[in-house]
This record gives C-alpha cells, sequence and structure tokens, in this order.
C-alpha cells in the first residue's frame, strides 16, 4: 500500500497518510504527494471539501521522518543552510494547503506533532477524537526549531503566549485544550471520529464555494502579510553541534545533554 493514499468519495477528497508503524512520520514522497493532492483538488470541479487524515488511530502525523535529517550535511557535519532549504520546504507545502480553493479540514486522531500540527494548522478547519494531543517538542526532541513561516502560523492559531508556553516548555496540548484555544473545532469520543467529520464537512458542501474561497484567502493573506525573514534563526539551530547531537539521540533513542552551541 502506499505511504499516503488519495481517495474520492462524492464531492470529498481525503489524503490518508498511510505509515502507522511510523506514526505517520512525513518523508520527502510524502510531503510531494500531498502537494499533488492539493493540485487535484483545485483542478477537480467535483471536489468540494479537502480532508486530511492519519491511518491506524494512533497518529494524525507524528513530524518528519528524522532520519531524514541525518543527510544534512552530507551525514558528516552540521549544515544550516539544508536546515533553510527544508524550512523552505515546509513552508512551500504549508501555503499550499493554505491556499486550497475548497475548505480543507484536518480529523485528528492521536498524535499531531512536529509538521503533523503544521499541517492540521494549514487546514481550515480541524476535529479531534479526545485523546488527540497537539504540540512540536523540539526543545526537548532534537534541538532544532521552525520557519518565520510556521511560527507565524502557530500564533494566528494559538496566539504568542500559548505558542510560547507550548514551545518553551515543549508540552503537548490536549484536545479540549486545543478546543478551548480554538484551534479545534470539535472534540468527539474515541472510535467517533467518522461520525463527526461527517457531520462537519456535511454543511460546507452545500455553502457557497465564492464565499468560501474568499474568506479562506482573506485569512491567508493577512496572516502572511507582515511575516518578517528569519533565516538567521534557522541557519544558527540548525547548523549547531546541539542539532547534530539530537538527531543522533533520537534516532539512537539516547539522551543529549544541550550545550547550546
Amino acid at each position: 500500500m502506499s505511504e499516503l493514499e488519495v481517495t474520492q468519495d462524492g464531492a470529498v477528497l481525503t489524503v490518508l497518510f498511510n505509515r502507522p508503524e511510523q506514526r505517520n512520520a512525513m518523508t520527502y514522497a510524502m510531503y510531494d504527494g500531498l502537494e499533488q493532492a492539493c493540485a487535484r483538488a483545485d483542478e477537480d470541479d467535483s471536489v468540494h471539501v479537502l480532508v486530511l487524515r492519519g491511518a491506524g488511530g494512533r497518529a494524525f502525523v507524528a513530524g518528519t521522518d528524522i532520519s531524514q535529517f541525518l543527510e544534512f550535511g552530507n551525514g558528516k557535519s552540521t549544515s544550516g543552510e539544508d536546515g533553510i532549504a527544508y524550512e523552505a520546504r515546509i513552508e512551500q507545502v504549508t501555503n499550499r494547503l493554505e491556499d486550497v480553493g475548497v475548505p480543507t479540514v484536518a480529523a485528528v486522531e492521536g498524535s499531531c506533532v512536529g509538521g503533523g500540527l503544521i499541517l492540521a494548522a494549514a487546514c481550515d478547519l480541524r476535529v479531534a477524537t479526545s485523546s488527540s494531543r497537539f504540540g512540536v517538542p523540539v526543545a526537548r526532541t532534537l534541538g532544532n526549531c521552525l520557519s518565520m513561516n510556521t511560527y507565524s502560523l502557530l500564533v494566528a492559531h494559538l496566539g504568542p503566549a500559548r505558542t510560547l508556553d507550548m514551545l518553551l516548555r515543549a508540552r503537548l496540548l490536549s484536545a479540549y485544550e486545543a478546543a478551548a484555544a480554538g484551534f479545534v473545532s470539535e472534540v468527539c469520543p474515541d472510535g467517533e471520529l467518522d461520525g463527526a467529520l461527517t457531520e462537519l464537512v456535511t454543511p460546507l458542501l452545500g455553502h457557497a464555494p465564492l464565499s468560501m474561497r474568499a474568506a479562506k484567502q482573506a485569512v491567508a493573506r493577512l496572516r502572511r502579510a507582515n511575516v518578517p525573514y528569519g533565516d538567521d534563526l534557522v541557519r544558527e539551530v540548525f547548523g549547531s553541534a546541539d542539532f547534530r547531537a539530537g538527531v543522533q539521540a533520537f534516532v539512537e533513542r539516547g539522551q543529549v545533554s544541550w550545550t547550546g552551541r
């Protein structure tokens, strides 16, 4: 089976992240496939809603596959430029998802962390099971950072105080905390995601497409209007010895002692 499956049921196009044993961690090929699905949603007039969800019940997406970071610096040295290229790729994908003309919905079950949280944030609406968890715990895992565009996305949804609380303490928000913040539209009991998703999507199928598209684009333009330069931050963090040690420790299931260098 494919690591990313795209299916259509009536007017709903669904992207299934399908690496359940890896908690649906994203490969570069999966990011490519997601962009292709976004293009299909825009080009096919029969598609009225795009849904993203994860396979296996344990995770929506548990970030990017960390083994790919071992290639940074050709596997021999730290490279801030590789980090800039990686974050630019993530920005390209998230902006493409944010720009899809039809409503987009993230159906979350389980872990929605790292790159998974970013993909969910780039969608218009989110529905989650009660045991779902949301966060970007890189301060205790990899020691990397995000692009300015991604920080902007989180602040737009959660506000600066809650974003910093989540990032600095590397903690995961519960589904109910995410709902209280306005990030999650609906919380349903575990095992009832399909019904909650149908209930959320059904009204969208009957609403005015141009009205919804204008609202989506207006909000996206407002968010992006004042995103500042941030490559200097990415270069410093991804080029650090701490990041290199964090990736090795994560892959080898070891511990890392942060040095700040």
